[in-house]
């Protein structure tokens, strides 16, 4: 099955609901905490589906999630910019949002801008850390496709990837400050065990953040560091 379709009968019976479909392939303005953002039709919607907002929460209320005197935050596959915003809103000083999908990197600045945040969020186009080659952050946020298989549009890599989860346990420790954290959101759905012992075996430790059940499936958000646990 198609991880979108997936996704969506995950929800249940709700998504039928003609307000919840008005909210698909279009245009909208989702509240999260009191937080606007606008979502495009092509763009992963962190509320609807809820990761994303597992995620953003994550961000503005856990301790491993903290901002120092002049942090850096990196928000992979902003899709909104949600994880962006909140990283923002929480503190830290500049944040660098990346998405390969066009109409993500226009959604994020959109974000950016409704929230005044356009001189501390930055935007790039592109895949995983290509975009931010030689730089490291304090704090790592990463929402990744949970399913595998290759992605048929922009939007459907929001689910579904080929070697994404591998790639960025490869890249982190180029990309994460020392003393930085990676938050990463994953659910009983999909492949996150395969990612979380690839991440153990370069030598980083994990620790639940922040746990959501949501009735179809749990989600985690994993605090990643390097060395011994604190």
């Amino acid at each position: 099955m198609n991880p979108l379709r997936r996704r969506l009968s995950l929800l249940g019976h709700s998504v039928r609901r003609p307000l919840l479909r008005r909210r698909l392939g279009r245009v909208v303005v989702e509240e999260l905490d009191g937080v606007s953002l606008i979502v495009l039709p092509e763009v992963f919607n962190p509320v609807l589906f809820r990761t994303g907002a597992v995620l953003a929460r994550a961000v503005a209320e856990s301790a491993q999630a903290a901002a120092r005197p002049g942090s850096r935050a990196l928000d992979l596959g902003t899709g909104s910019g949600a994880g962006a915003v909140f990283a923002a809103r929480r503190g830290h000083h500049q944040i660098t949002a990346v998405d390969l999908n066009p109409e993500a990197v226009r959604c994020a600045r959109l974000n950016a801008l409704l929230h005044h945040l356009e001189d501390r969020i930055e935007v790039r186009a592109g895949d995983l850390f290509t975009p931010v080659a030689g730089e490291a952050f304090d704090l790592v946020l990463f929402n990744p496709p949970f399913f595998r298989g290759a992605p048929r549009d922009p939007l459907d890599a929001a689910w579904r990837g080929t070697d994404v989860l591998e790639r960025f346990a490869a890249g982190l420790p180029a990309a994460l400050a020392p003393g930085g954290t990676a938050l990463v959101v994953l659910s009983t759905d999909g492949d996150g065990p395969a990612l979380l012992a690839d991440l153990q075996e370069r030598g980083f430790t994990v620790e639940a953040a922040a746990r959501r059940d949501l009735g179809n499936e749990v989600v985690t958000v994993h605090a990643v560091r390097r060395g011994a646990r604190r």
